[in-house]
């Protein structure tokens, strides 16, 4: 009888641990949205500096990436509807109502930086434009839900809204659209991933507009978004945030054909930006 409760006893203390390290695991699983798309360089910057911030708050976590709907905005409102925990997006005002917003720039400004992307045969037409007012002769395309659709149609820029993201840029290729404005860290891996010779920035010419992108923590998460923030701020003190970012993108923004003593920037309001 004895054995026998000794043996019952352990199982049960068997099955109590193996429910509490389920339970622990669980908690200690981080759920991240992700559009299904291509992986580029800047998503893999994100989730390393994700790992670092949480790291240098002694936050443990494991992540879990899973696949949300393409719009941003339902990839938002997915924190909350689908138990998705983070995500990570350019901010306008309405998004920061939809979950908890971690104010650290993560692209250091280069977000609101925006290189034209066009087709080869229509870089000539560029060449003459140098102010806002010119370039409201061409027509662009954003994505239906961005925050820049409504940056540039504020700035009285012709664009053009549209859902695929991927088809984006097959538009501009068949001339439906004059240019597809792309940040200066998303630009040089998106070109590589289309590999097509037809599509090329136009040099020394680029649009500009106070931004910001940020990480987006899910309301029911507030002890996550505190240690996030904690993780960022220390990696900023310490150095290590500059270097994560100039690992991933100096190289690319180095690269981009823009002679700082030619180069026109063309500067545009943002009035859905909070500083």
């Amino acid at each position: 009888m004895t054995s026998y409760f000794s043996s019952l006893i352990s199982l049960l203390a068997f099955i109590s641990y193996a429910l509490y390290s389920d339970k622990v695991a669980a908690q200690n699983t981080l759920t991240i949205a992700q559009e299904p798309r291509a992986v580029y360089q800047r998503d893999e910057y994100l989730k390393a500096l994700l790992q670092q911030a949480l790291a240098a708050a002694n936050y443990s976590a494991k992540l879990k990436t899973v696949i949300v709907h393409p719009h941003q905005q339902r990839a938002l409102i997915a924190l909350e509807d689908n138990g998705v925990d983070l995500y990570w997006s350019m901010t306008s005002p309405e998004r920061e109502t939809l979950a908890i917003a971690i104010k650290v720039p993560l692209f250091k400004g280069y977000i609101g930086k925006r290189a034209l992307v066009t087709k080869q045969e229509s870089l000539s037409r560029f060449a003459t434009v140098s102010t806002a007012e010119q370039l409201k002769g061409f027509t662009a395309i954003q994505g239906h839900d961005w925050p820049d659709t409504k940056i540039l149609a504020h700035n009285d820029l012709p664009v053009r809204p549209f859902a695929n993201y991927q088809a984006m840029f097959n538009i501009v290729l068949t001339g439906r659209v004059d240019y597809f404005p792309r940040s200066f860290i998303e630009v040089t891996s998106e070109l590589k991933e289309k590999n097509n010779e037809g599509l090329v920035i136009v040099p020394n010419l680029y649009i500009s507009y106070p931004s910001a992108f940020y990480y987006f923590v899910a309301k029911h998460k507030p002890e996550l978004a505190k240690s996030l923030e904690q993780g960022l701020a220390i990696m900023q003190k310490n150095g290590s945030f500059d270097q994560l970012f100039a690992q991933y993108f100096a190289d690319d923004l180095k690269a981009l054909p823009f002679d700082s003593a030619n180069t026109v920037e063309i500067k545009l309001e943002n009035p859905y930006f909070q500083h």
